[in-house]
């Protein structure tokens, strides 16, 4: 018999387990088994290869493990590819990070092409080492093969799907105002730019009017964006006041929103202002003002148009009504400025710096010439106030630097083009939750701009277009090439090409040109937006356009899974690019799950030190159980805090599983019984077994409802909860006796099939969820097929199926817990019978459960009889005293009265025995309440459907099966100290200190030696010392002494 351990040891499963997948091929072995099955077509999001799993990774892949294992067991042909984002910022901020390098100029000293090489080197690294990470929580994917974004196959997708996107006359180039990263030197989507609190100036800056007095006052809180004031911005529909402000004996005319008038004027520290005026924003439009850094810069905006007031839609009354506006910066600017005609002048570089137009602040960093601006803008007589001002503040995804609005030159997809296309194929797909679609998903894409896919960088998949050599930027869109294949490619350059071979890197490909018509056409520099790559991970995966069979069986995906983070990420890269390309959604259904934070619902940093890695829970609790912990929470959008105690917790159930596992194994081998060809018709089932088969089917219903949406953890609850509840705490203790019974039967076989047949099911239940656990238990349970994961998930029997018994089992339960409760207010232990139990109801359900259960109910709580009843009559009815309506009444006497009816019984009161001072009180209604109490030996606990009393008073028949019980459980634990099999005959001896008590013992012996299986009894306990094996020990039973010697048989 293989020997199986008494607590479950995730470490030692686990290490057992990985030994037999490996030697088995069992991850091959499961896929074998579904090769023919329909297919279910999961596309793996693709994780950068820039760093270590951590808790959410660890979730992440734990959710798609397990869906993925679902859905084989269910009957698919699951598509595994793993995936892996290996371009962009992320990898090359790493890089540079190991270099040693600053910015941009450094890599280009050090060399492109070597740089590139490196990065390709540490995604490689990375991915290999994230491989391992995903298979130490068990993840079974197909690790030999992963879609890689640097394999020429995937970024040939990349190249067909933009190519397409072109055709469709959705790619443009332009100026733009986007979110620059100055130190990493590119372009950044909105999506690549997080946000948090920072403190930056607060200014209140006067532009002095051209051509009358005055000045317009405007708030910013980017004093280095003034150099490339164009206009200053109102609401044409706003109300503006002229004010004369006076200040240290001198008065200036300023022009502010009548509604910021006192909080400017406070700002300025006026000490006195009068309202001259009160004009429209219309009235305002056309003035003309003095740039305020005219003697400071090179160059400012003094083109046609600039320096005037115009209106803009993104005025409002806050701060001072009038907004600096500098379309070279900012996105709004930039948007009116363009409807307005106006030039754009933007004197900073990529680099953030300030270029020869800024003058004096030429060379400096734009934020740290905020300095040096204030101060010249206090110096000219321009500044009304400055401070500072705590906002939030775009920031880079990667390198965390703090952006910076500029107007570049850049390639874009229109997406506002398609924006209702966008929005209907967003109603094709079926989200989990649906509100993450209907509302944050809409809510983004109804407010996304263009898509700027370019990206001044290295290490990227190239953009596939080729421009005239001479074209000037602004408008290559015009006369553009854009290459969608390899075969293309090598078709079209001049250059010797051979597609299956070349690296589509740069800078292999920077050099290749196209002669056409006599023009030459090279390509563009820049590289995609990382969030291009993964855009097309749906294509990647099947190696699509190179290979056409698998895309036009499975495309679209069937099911993506991310967190809510992507919601503004691959989510919406996805839709974006199939809409654009193909004018359809590329995933029919999301899981978007929530992110794992700590105990407080804080996100998980080094710097607060939070952190808990998945390497850690692993050792201190196990893969199982972390997996089970991580999906028992709800997958559908819902942050976790993760908790050490509630790992602790899933520990514990699964340890309760292990010893359900373990329970019937010895008697089963004693029988030579085989749990894998159990047969419910081979014996005879009783109305527990019926009951837990039908439970069975309940939960395996449950749980296919609960798996249909997705709902993750409410099937992994259901199920540890009929394990923990059902089988465990209600089952096992049914059929205990019925195992340990010697002789064959048809009960103990009817035990034995359906255990057998529970945990058969519940280990398929559980096998997407604890794959280790489950695999161990069904290769020693019964191990026909290869690996666990290659047979079929359990479908409920209806046929099994009673709810009407059900329902009574479940009221049975309440009941029987109810006379726990009550046993345990009477101190009388469940191993001592009671004469009867009282089940008080008024409830039908109840009654007819009792009625129909009584023998397993008076077995389960161990009474003599039964009874069912709409009233216990037996109560005793005693007065409580009412002193707000006694103490008016009786005045002095009150408190007298108040003793006389304290205790007194109801007839007492009614027939007029209560008296003070020997005279009888007439006592009105309102003056006493009764509380009814069971009599003596009686105690009572409430339950949903009524109250059970139990009756514990003791005659001789009882007290002396109640000590022979103990007597047996103290047996039954030495031959557990002793380590017996369960086969193990002993012989017995037993001396009590009370004559009474040896008596009861005595009458009990036969009942003893059955149950502990005895063969015979010993003259004298401590005989047992003296034998091979003995053991003797002294006990206290309900206060008295009693000693026991147990010694083996030979």
């Amino acid at each position: 018999m293989e020997q199986i351990d008494d607590q479950y040891a995730p470490a030692d499963v686990e290490a057992a387990v990985d030994e037999y997948w490996d030697d088995h091929d069992a991850y091959e072995a499961a896929k074998e088994a579904h090769a023919d099955d329909p297919p279910f077509f999961f596309v793996d999001g693709p994780p950068y290869t820039s760093g270590q799993m951590h808790l959410g990774t660890a979730w992440n892949k734990t959710l798609k493990d397990a869906v993925i294992r679902y859905k084989r067991m269910t009957g698919h042909r699951v598509t595994d590819r793993p995936g892996y984002d290996m371009h962009g910022l992320p990898i090359e901020v790493k890089v540079e990070e190991e270099l040693g390098f600053e910015n941009k100029r450094d890599i280009e000293e050090y060399g492109m092409e070597s740089f590139i090489e490196k990065c390709k080197e540490f995604a490689l690294e990375n991915r290999a080492a994230m491989d391992e990470d995903f298979k130490s929580i068990g993840a079974w994917m197909d690790w030999e093969n992963p879609y890689e974004t640097i394999s020429p196959e995937y970024m040939e997708a990349a190249w067909w799907a933009f190519s397409e996107v072109a055709d469709n006359g959705l790619v443009e180039q332009g100026k733009r105002s986007i979110s620059q990263c100055p130190r990493c030197e590119t372009g950044l989507a909105n999506n690549e730019v997080e946000y948090e609190d920072v403190e930056d100036p607060s200014v209140y800056v006067k532009f002095p009017l051209a051509d009358r007095e005055g000045s317009l006052v405007i708030w910013t809180t980017t004093p280095w964006t003034i150099p490339a004031n164009t206009f200053v911005a109102v609401d044409e529909e706003l109300t503006y006041n002229a004010v004369r402000a006076e200040k240290d004996g001198e008065s200036e005319l300023l022009y502010v929103a009548a509604e910021c008038v006192e909080d400017v004027l406070g700002e300025g520290r006026y000490e006195d202002y009068e309202i001259e005026a009160e004009l429209t924003g219309d009235e305002l439009v056309g003035w003309a003002y003095d740039h305020p850094l005219a003697d400071r810069v090179a160059e400012y905006p003094d083109f046609e148009g600039a320096g005037q007031v115009y209106a803009a839609d993104y005025v409002e009354a806050d701060r001072t009504g009038l907004v600096h506006s500098a379309p070279g910066h900012g996105e709004e600017d930039f948007h009116r400025g363009t409807e307005l005609g106006l030039d754009v002048h933007c004197p900073v570089g990529p680099n953030g710096e300030f270029e020869a137009a800024a003058g004096e602040y030429a060379g400096q960093f734009v934020r740290d010439a905020n300095d040096d601006i204030i101060e010249d803008l206090v110096a000219d007589g321009h500044m009304l106030a400055h401070g500072t001002v705590d906002h939030s503040y775009g920031h880079c995804w990667r390198c965390d630097t703090g952006i910076i609005q500029l107007v570049t030159d850049q390639w874009f997809i229109s997406i506002t083009d398609v924006k209702d296309d966008l929005l209907d194929n967003m109603e094709d797909s079926e989200w989990h939750p649906d509100w993450a679609r209907d509302n944050r998903f809409r809510d983004f894409i109804q407010d996304a701009p263009d898509w700027n896919v370019s990206r001044q960088r290295y290490w990227g998949v190239p953009i596939p277009i080729w421009v005239p050599e001479d074209a000037e930027a602004g408008n290559l869109d015009e006369d553009m090439i854009v290459v969608g294949t390899r075969e293309e490619l090598a078709e079209r350059v001049e250059e010797e090409v051979d597609p299956e071979s070349i690296d589509l890197h740069r800078p292999a490909v920077d050099d290749l040109t196209i002669v056409e018509d006599g023009t030459t056409y090279r390509r563009v520099e820049d590289v995609f937006d990382v969030w291009l790559d993964s855009s097309v991970a749906s294509w990647g995966t099947l190696g699509y356009p190179s290979d056409e069979a698998a895309h036009d069986e499975l495309w679209p995906a069937d099911l993506i899974i991310e967190a809510h983070d992507q919601t503004r990420g691959w989510f919406w890269s996805q839709l974006g690019m199939g809409t654009a390309a193909v004018g359809e959604i590329p995933y029919e259904e999301v899981l978007m799950h929530g992110f794992a934070n700590d105990e407080d619902g804080r996100k998980m940093s080094k710097s607060v030190g939070n952190i808990v890695t998945p390497e850690e829970a692993i050792d201190r609790a196990g893969r199982d159980p972390l997996r089970t912990y991580l999906l028992s929470h709800d997958q559908q959008g819902v942050d976790l805090a993760f908790e050490w105690d509630g790992l602790g917790e899933i520990q514990g159930k699964l340890n309760i599983l292990w010893n359900v596992f373990r329970f019937p194994l010895e008697y089963m081998d004693l029988d030579g019984y085989d749990p894998a060809d159990a047969d419910l018709s081979d014996g005879e089932l009783e109305l527990v077994d019926e009951w837990v088969l039908s439970r069975l089917q309940s939960v395996e219903a449950e749980v296919a409802d609960a798996w249909d949406d997705y709902r993750v953890s409410d099937a992994v609850n259901a199920v540890i909860e009929f394990v923990t509840q059902d089988v465990s705490r209600f089952y096992v203790k049914a059929v205990r006796d019925r195992m340990w019974e010697e002789a064959d039967s048809a009960s103990k076989r009817g035990a034995y099939a359906t255990l057998a047949t529970v945990l058969d099911e519940v280990i398929r239940l559980l096998a997407p969820i604890a794959p280790y656990l489950t695999e161990r238990m069904y290769q020693r349970l019964d191990g026909g097929a290869t690996t666990v994961h290659a047979l079929s998930y359990p479908k409920p029997d209806a046929g099994l199926r009673d709810e009407d018994l059900e329902r009574d089992v479940a009221a049975f339960r309440d009941i029987e817990e109810a006379a726990a409760n009550a046993r345990q207010q009477a101190g009388r232990k469940l191993r001592w019978p009671v004469p009867r139990v009282v089940v008080e109801t008024d409830d039908e359900t109840v009654a007819g459960a009792v009625d129909r259960l009584e023998p397993l109910i008076a077995d389960r709580v161990n009474a003599r009889d039964v009874v069912v009843t709409e009233a216990f009559d037996e109560l005793v009815e005693t007065a409580e005293p009412q002193m707000a309506a006694i103490g008016p009444a009786f005045g002095g006497d009150a408190q007298k009265v108040m003793e006389a009816v304290q205790g007194a019984t109801r007839a007492e009161i009614e027939g007029g025995a209560v008296a003070v001072d020997g005279e009888p009180v007439d006592l009105d209604d309102e003056m006493v309440e009764y509380v009814a109490e069971p009599p003596e030996n009686v105690s009572g606990a409430d339950f949903e459907g009524g109250t059970v009393y139990v009756d514990t008073s003791l005659t001789a028949d009882i007290e002396s099966e109640g000590y022979a019980r103990d007597v047996i459980r103290r047996i039954q634990e030495m031959r557990k100290e002793l380590d017996l099999d369960v086969e193990a005959r002993i012989r017995v001896g037993v001396a009590v200190d009370d004559d009474r008590v040896a008596g009861f013992v005595e009458d009990h012996a036969d009942l003893i030696a059955g149950e502990v299986r005895a063969d015979a009894w010993l003259g004298d306990p401590s005989d047992a010392a003296d034998a091979a094996g003995g053991l003797v020990e002294e006990w206290e039973v309900e206060g008295v002494a009693v000693t026991i010697g147990v010694e083996p048989v030979a």
